[in-house]
Order: C-alpha cells, then structure tokens, then sequence
C-alpha cells in the first residue's frame, strides 16, 4: 500500500509554512504577457544545448569517462543512499559532529524554519546573509525569517535582483533567466536611486558587490545550502560560480545550511563524479568556479546542519517515483523543455521549476500546487536525455498527473470524457456526426471557420495560429477493405509476413490519407496487411490525462486485437511508446495481461522502424520520383524514447534516393503534445512558431515527418502562417514513390 501526497495541513501558521506564490492562473498570464521570456529563454537554451554538448564530448578527452559512464556511476551512488537513507546519514552525522559541528533532523518546513528562527533569536542575530539555497525557497525561510524579526539578505547576484524586485527564482540555478539587463538596469535605478546604463554590465555588478559586501560585514549568521553531503567523510560539498558562497559560509559567526537528506553522497569519489558531471549538466561550463568543502566550523564559530525530509520520505516509498531524490538540482532537464522556454520557470513549475518541479511540487507543497503546471508538459521526452542522474522525468511526471487527476474534485469530467472516448461505436458515431456537421466548412483537408467565429477571442486562442483539420467522411478502415493492389515493389521483400496494422485513432478517423498510405507501402513490397476491425485507440488520449482506469481499458483491446500477427504496425509511434513503454506497468496488477503485452511488445514496430529494421525495403527501391528538397522533423518521442536517431532521414537516403535539407533542432518539440494543445494552447503555439521559423530558414518546399498528430499539428500551422511548404507523414512521400505513380 501506498501513500499520496496531500495538500498542507489545515490550520498551520501560514506564516511559518512554504512560499506564497501567487496562483498558477495569474504566473502563467503573467508569463504569456512578458516578451522577454521567450526570445531570452530560446536563445538560452539553443546556445546550451550546442556548448553542453560539446562539453560532454570533451568529457573522455579529460576524465576518460563518457557522459554515460559518469551518469551511470552517479545514479548508483544516489541509488545506494535511497536505499539505506538513515544508514548514510547518520554516518555523516557522527563525523562531522565529532569535528564540532552539528546536525539537525527536521521533518517539515516549519520545523526548519522555526529552528533556524529560535538559532538567530538565540545568538542575538538580526541580519542574516544567504547563499544560494533552493532548500531555503522550498521551505519560505526568508518570509519565516521576516516574520520573525530577522531580516534576510540574498548574497548571490540573480537572488538578490529579484529579493530587491519583490520577485522569485524562474531557474534551479539561474534564478534571474527571465531577466534582461535593461530591466535589471531599471530595477538598479529605481532600488539604488542613481542612474544604470544597461549596456554597461560591470558597473551593474560592481553596485551590486558594493551593496551586499557590508552586509556580509555586518552579518551574525550565514546559510547557505549545500551541494553534497559526504557521509564518508563528514564533509559539505559547496558548487558556486560566485565568491559569495565562501563570504556567506566563513564570516559570520554562525553558519547553517539547509539541505534535503537526498543530497547525501556516500564517498568522497562519488562526489568528484558530481563535480565532474555538474557544471557540464547545468551551466555547459567544464567546471563551476569555486568548489568548497567544509569538514568543521572555523575556529570561535559555528556550524549547523538542518537536514530537511518535507515530503522526502514520502517520495521515497512511491513506486516508481523514489528515483526523483537523486536529482542534483542543476536544471538540465528546464534547459531543453520547450515548454519551460515558452513560458519560464515561473509558470513551468511551482518553487522548483522545470520538469523536476512537476513530480517534487506533489510531495514539497501538495497536490494543488502540483496540479496547474501538468497542463504544460508537452511529453516530449527531451528532459530524460540529459538529466546527470537518470530520473524516468517522463514516466514520473505521468504519475503524478495520475495522482492529481484522482485528488481533483473537477477529474470527474476527464474521465467521463475518456469513457465515452473509449467506446469506438461511440466514437464512430461522433465523427461520422462531426464529418457531417463540418462539410460545409470543408476545404480538402482543412476546416475554414466563418469568420464572425473565427475572429472571437476563443477560436483566437486555440485555432488562430493553426487550421483545424477536416474529418474524414469515411474512415481508413473501411476505404483499406476496397483498396486496389497497389504496383509491387521490386522483389517484394515482404513476402509472406502477416501484418496487424494499427490504424490509430487519429489517423483512421481525421487523417485517413496516412494509414491508407502505409498500408499501400506495405502490400507493394508484398506483406499480407490485416486491419483488425475492432481495433481502437491505443490508451494513449486517457493515460496522458492522468486517467488510468479507461486507458487500461483501451490497452487491453488493443492488445487483443491485434494478437496472433508476425508483426505489428503502425504509422504513429506515439502509439508504440505507449505499448512499449506504458503497457507493462499500466497492467502491473494483472499479470495475464501483463504477459500478453510483453508478448505483443517483441512484434510492435512504427512504419519507419519496421521499414529500416525487419521489413527493410531495398536501396533505391522508390528513387524513381521528385526531387525537390525535403527537411525532415523527427518526432521528438521517437528521439528521445525510441532511440530514433537520424533513421527517418537514412530510410529517405536509402530506399528514396532523396538527400534532406538539414533541419535545426530537427528533434525538438514541434508542441503537439497531446492535451496540452487544448489544456494550455499557447504552450503549443509557442513551440510551433519555434519549429516553423527553423522550417522557414532550412528553405525545403516539403517538411516530411513520421507521425499523424504532428502532420496535422504542422499542416495547420503552416497553413495558418500561409507558408508556401508541405506537409507529409512519411508514408505519405513513400507512397508518392511507388512505380508508376511518379
């Protein structure tokens, strides 16, 4: 049995507990409403991610390790520490404490702060100077310090520029992202009362270095967080980029530092594998520039150590989410979300920000703090790639969709939505109704809105930087049962395989144009196409929306469906990483199935997986055909999920003789994402415009991708934009191919 997080306690002093943030709704407007983040965070994060890797390729050069080799020697030491957690703690404990200092166990922020409080009123400490600390964010401690008569100072740059401008940390270790120097140099004029010019970036820092040194002068206590914990050798691991983590921990008199007991390392080696991993991970620099290790108070001075569990232990016990508690607090995983870089931390997360504040938020703050910010993710699976130690982010975001999906009083409405969805009579039904309804706004594979409707405020929202596709008056299944034999593939390679062709949901009914193509592809190169008629949707629409009951129900008719085949595919492999993925722990409590969906697991392929794997058509076998230039969007699941690579261009090489146009960031996001286009529209568009604009640069007529939600994601933004460009599912261009057709 498991426990859920919940909200906080009712009746505790709201003084004394977490943050005050403002509510999602208002961070999120907020966000929308500032130019600054998106063209600040977009540069960012292209440049990070070039220089990131880059360093990590150096890595072998340096350490003889790769990137890999590092994260998986980190992992494990993280790993032993969930495992054992009071085991390694205590041992840091006992040695550092036989040095003089001395470590506290607290359970909740308010225990925390209360403590730090009563330690400051206790020394006679009135002015307090920080480090940088998420711990101290986590738990409210300047605004519990506040209350409590101690004023807190923020020392490190980007803190201390949003303490002055009543603002909070957008980054896990670059607080003030979301900021531009000309506001910053607005903030400075108006807090310092002298006039900033904000192209004149030293004179910015040296006010800011005059103004917090006699802080630092004058400060009885000093709290700072830490990086690592060595239980070996009772020592604390101190990563900044500015001296004012040494001021901060040496001159005064007391210094405290507010850690979560996951930052426990159980060597010293382990914690050179950090160091060595670290600054690559979060700010693409080969290494931080001060790194500080304290083993004892100073001489006359003070050491205490307040380890801090709030909601830990919990996180600790949930199945599948434990792994959460080896992050290192660096934020690469917000450093290639494309949605963090649509809206910033300050909407993407809660106090931690990013994917990982998606899953820490449920146990940290509650489920409702947790809740508005799941709309944004995207499911992309960008942030798995570079995370140093190995945190499942998309699976665990997943789950606890599922938790605040089940704690929502409004879930009722997501559910009775995905059952009605789950019925494909039903669901027959509906388009059949909506095809009818829509045709007089047909216009090929469009719908055109009139105008009056088109121009309100709503369809603005969700339609105005995006077509909407037209719905097939007759679905892929029944056109495929009367299909002609398509001209054959020289050789058919695929002679005598049987093949249960997933149609999926979207393609059968809205885009039927795609599986129709596939299943042409297939039978030309010989393999016996057999389209199960009760076939559905895969589970994948409910699982997203946190609803596991019906995408169960819908995993086991798929399951079902499409048994007793050689092979299995389909042309959308969105719905391949639910069945290779999802399926196994969806049906964990039911072991037949279980076993029927790693059966089926060994057989299921997307069309270009099975084309350039076990189905592989031959070299030039559809050369014959245009040769006009093709840019090729990888669908960002089947890179970072799938271990796509660069397959989709090698099969276009290959079997169509057609060289691509390089696409920049051809792997990111193009912001279909499932729910969050009708969640959190403008999530979508954001990501979207990026994507077009490296499509407008790459300069190809014909933008070719590999599955149905971003073909009509991308159709309906091209057309939207009034972009002279096409686009096509792969098989669609395969198809074009075909002898005779060109």
């Amino acid at each position: 049995m498991t426990s859920t997080p919940t909200r906080p306690t009712e009746g505790s002093n709201p003084e004394m507990r977490g943050p005050h943030l403002k509510p999602f709704e208002e961070r999120y407007e907020n966000a929308l409403k500032d130019p600054n983040i998106q063209s600040g965070l977009l540069e960012f994060q292209q440049s990070w991610r070039q220089t990131r890797d880059d360093q990590m390729k150096s890595l072998y050069e340096i350490t003889g390790f790769t990137f890999e080799n590092l994260r998986d020697k980190l992992t494990q030491a993280k790993d032993n520490v969930i495992a054992a957690p009071d085991e390694h703690v205590a041992r840091f404990k006992a040695n550092i404490e036989a040095r003089g200092g001395k470590v506290v166990l607290v359970g909740s922020d308010a225990e925390a702060n209360a403590y730090i409080a009563h330690l400051a009123h206790e020394r006679g400490v009135s002015l307090v100077v920080k480090g940088k600390s998420m711990v101290s964010e986590e738990i409210g401690l300047n605004e519990a310090l506040a209350h409590a008569g101690v004023e807190a100072v923020e020392t490190d740059l980007g803190e201390w520029l949003l303490q002055i401008g009543e603002d909070r940390p957008s980054h896990l270790v670059m607080p003030a992202i979301h900021k531009r120097r000309h506001q910053v140099a607005e903030l400075f004029t108006r807090v310092l009362g002298r006039p900033f010019d904000p192209d004149d970036i030293p004179a910015m820092v040296l006010a800011a270095r005059v103004e917090l040194r006699q802080r630092f002068l004058k400060a009885g206590m000093g709290i700072t967080g830490a990086n690592a914990l060595i239980a070996e050798t009772g020592t604390i691991m101190l990563v900044t980029n500015e001296g004012n983590g040494r001021l901060t921990s040496s001159l005064p008199g007391v210094h405290v530092v507010t850690t979560g007991v996951e930052k426990v390392l159980p060597t010293a080696a382990d914690a050179i594998t950090q160091i060595r991993i670290l600054a690559r991970s979060a700010t693409a620099q080969p290494i931080t520039t001060y790194t500080t290790f304290i083993s004892a108070p100073a001489p006359g001075h003070e050491l205490h150590v307040v380890l801090i569990d709030n909601g830990r232990r919990l996180m600790s016990v949930q199945p599948g989410l434990e792994a959460a508690l080896r992050c290192i607090r660096f934020g690469a995983c917000a450093n290639v979300c494309p949605a963090y870089q649509v809206v910033g931390g300050h909407a993407f997360g809660h106090v931690y920000t990013g994917p990982i504040g998606l899953v820490t938020t449920a146990f940290h703050h509650g489920l409702d703090a947790a809740e508005g910010p799941q709309s944004l993710c995207v499911s992309c699976g960008a942030c798995a790639t570079v995370c140093p130690v190995s945190i499942p982010l998309p699976q665990q975001i997943l789950e606890v969709r599922r938790m605040v999906a089940e704690h929502s009083p409004t879930s009722w409405r997501t559910r009775l939505a995905m059952r009605l969805y789950a019925s494909r009579a039903l669901f027959a039904i509906g388009t059949r109704v909506a095809a009818r309804l829509s045709t007089p706004l047909r216009d090929g594979r469009f719908t055109r809105l009139p105008a009056m409707i088109a121009k309100t405020a709503m369809a603005q929202r969700y339609l105005g930087w995006r077509t909407p596709p037209s719905i097939a008056t007759t679905p892929a299944r029944s056109v495929a049962k009367h299909a002609p034999a398509p001209p054959a593939i020289a050789g058919s390679p695929l002679t005598g395989r049987k093949i249960a062709f997933f149609l999926q949901c979207i393609g059968d009914r809205v885009a039927p144009e795609i599986p129709l193509a596939a299943i042409e592809v297939l039978r030309a190169a010989g393999a016996d196409v057999r389209i199960p008629d009760s076939q559905h949707c895969c589970g994948l629409p409910a699982f997203d929306a946190g609803d596991h009951d019906n995408a169960r129900r819908m995993a086991k008719s798929t399951i079902a469906a499409l048994e007793g085949n050689d092979d299995i595919v389909t042309p959308a492999p969105s719905c391949v990483v639910a069945m290779l993925h999802e399926y196994e722990t969806l049906l964990s409590g039911e072991p037949g199935w279980q076993l029927r969906a790693r059966v089926m697991k060994e057989r299921v392929y997307d069309l270009v997986g099975y084309l350039a794997g076990p189905g592989r058509l031959p070299d030039g076998a559809l050369a014959a055909g245009s040769d006009e230039p093709v840019a090729v969007h990888r669908f960002c699941q089947g890179s970072n999920m799938l271990n796509a690579g660069d397959r989709l261009e090698r099969l276009l090489h290959d079997v169509a003789g057609v060289d691509t146009v390089p696409l920049y960031e051809a792997e990111v996001c193009c912001g279909f994402g499932g729910s969050t286009s009708v969640r959190a529209p403008e999530i979508s568009a954001g990501i979207l415009g990026r994507k077009l604009a490296n499509v407008a640069a790459a300069g190809a007529p014909i933008l070719v991708t590999d599955n149905p939600g971003c073909v009509l994601h991308l159709r309906g933004g091209v057309d939207a934009a009034g972009a002279a460009v096409r686009v096509m599912h792969v098989a669609e261009y395969l198809a074009s191919r075909l002898p005779g057709r060109s």
